[in-house]
């Protein structure tokens, strides 16, 4: 059968931006190839006015209705080869004209933004650059303020698993954190509004440079180091030729990797705002591994911004432990009773989260997670575990449904 092509609606690409889809005329004529950097050209232009057309099986509206329709059948009891023929028979008819409505869980909603984030921190030149980052920014608050703990849970667990995407799945993660450490220390909207900024776009226009190191073997090298140095300047520059006209904001991307250790109160607001984003930085990206490295426990990561460069408590960690927790959502746990979990609740207290066991006394996996509330001496933590340590498959959709 031969594969469908549908149109993409007028400007659904822009110049500077890698096609996610190889791109064909209406008549099947491939005219661009999936990973090309679409450029200012009349042919570019023509295909961002509407000239451009996508294998339905590409897109990621066919993916998900034909996931849909295969669980909707297995539910069913669907014989195995009835499943076969029916997938390997599906397309869209309607595509072209009402795109597939699949409700979307959590999982998917953070899949898409993260998507959409990596795509727009890596266009060549993005067009409303302020506005679009703006409405990402938006959708993700939006979820965490609905639900705080499961998005925690949610991004801090995937973080811990992989090193791909990392710059993109970073910035999520550092804008969340960011709110919540805003919010406990009461900023003032503007200067909440230039910290998110700062958090999504901190590492602007090295986002590259951030995931090949995440997915590299060795250490840096002296190359890389010397980039990773500067970068804080160059993404300023660069936010600036892209219509960010906050002074705060930029300051803060600036400096977020220059600002020492000491208190907040004393120093000019873009200069606070980069010495809070650098220990949010710092607790996101240890949460998070490498290839070269493991992600550490959550209690390691809350211990290394606890304290300053100098060994001291530190003003700017003591706010975002005091908003996530010594054990954040989505971190792991061995209890005092031998069962090992996963953290799903910030507590009354830092160190008493409620936590979902896993695996039972014995080191089997439990049928279902099984909330256990920490404050209890039976159940109380003794001991947080880096996420390499838990040898399991988890089941997120169970945890986010606690």
């Amino acid at each position: 059968m031969a594969t469908e092509l549908i149109p993409l609606p007028a400007r659904s690409l822009r110049v500077g931006m890698t096609l996610p889809y190889d791109v064909y005329d209406a008549g099947g004529k491939l005219l661009a190839a999936r990973g090309q950097v679409l450029q200012d050209t009349p042919q570019g232009r023509g295909l961002i006015e509407g000239g451009a057309w996508v294998r339905a099986d590409s897109t990621l509206e066919f993916q998900r209705a034909r996931a849909h329709r295969l669980d909707t059948l297995v539910l069913r009891d669907v014989p195995l080869a009835d499943i076969a023929k029916a997938d390997s028979s599906f397309h869209l008819d309607a595509l072209t004209l009402a795109p597939v409505k699949v409700e979307q869980g959590p999982r998917e909603v953070w899949s898409d933004l993260l998507l959409r984030l990596h795509g727009l921190l890596r266009e060549a030149e993005p067009l409303d650059f302020p506005g679009r980052l703006a409405a990402l920014r938006d959708a993700a608050l939006k979820r965490l303020q609905a639900q705080p703990d499961a998005t925690l849970l949610l991004l801090v667990f995937e973080s811990s698993q992989e090193w791909s995407d990392y710059s993109a799945r970073h910035a999520l993660l550092t804008l969340l954190l960011c709110d919540m450490v805003a919010r406990q220390l009461q900023l003032p909207p503007p200067l909440r509004e230039a910290l998110q900024g700062a958090a999504l776009t901190m590492n602007f226009g090295s986002g590259e440079l951030h995931d090949r190191m995440a997915s590299q073997a060795g250490a840096a090298t002296p190359a890389q180091r010397q980039l990773i140095a500067a970068h804080g300047e160059r993404a300023a520059q660069r936010l600036a030729q892209v219509g960010i006209t906050d002074a705060v904001w930029l300051t803060a991307v600036r400096l977020h990797h220059d600002a020492g250790p000491g208190p907040l109160a004393a120093r000019s607001d873009g200069e606070r705002l980069a010495r809070l984003l650098r220990r949010i930085d710092i607790f996101g990206a240890r949460l998070s591994p490498r290839r070269s490295r493991p992600a550490m426990s959550g209690a390691a990561a809350a211990r290394a911004v606890f304290l300053d460069e100098r060994g001291q408590p530190d003003e700017a960690g003591a706010a975002l432990i005091k908003a996530v927790g010594l054990y954040p959502p989505g971190s792991l746990v061995r209890l005092a009773n031998g069962e090992v979990g996963m953290v799903v609740k910030r507590g009354f207290s830092a160190n008493e989260p409620l936590v979902a066991a896993l695996i039972g006394k014995s080191g089997s996996p439990l049928s279902a997670p099984v909330p256990r509330d920490t404050r209890l001496a039976s159940q109380a933590i003794a001991a947080s575990l880096a996420p390499a340590e838990l040898k399991l498959h988890v089941n997120l959709d169970l945890l986010l449904k606690l």
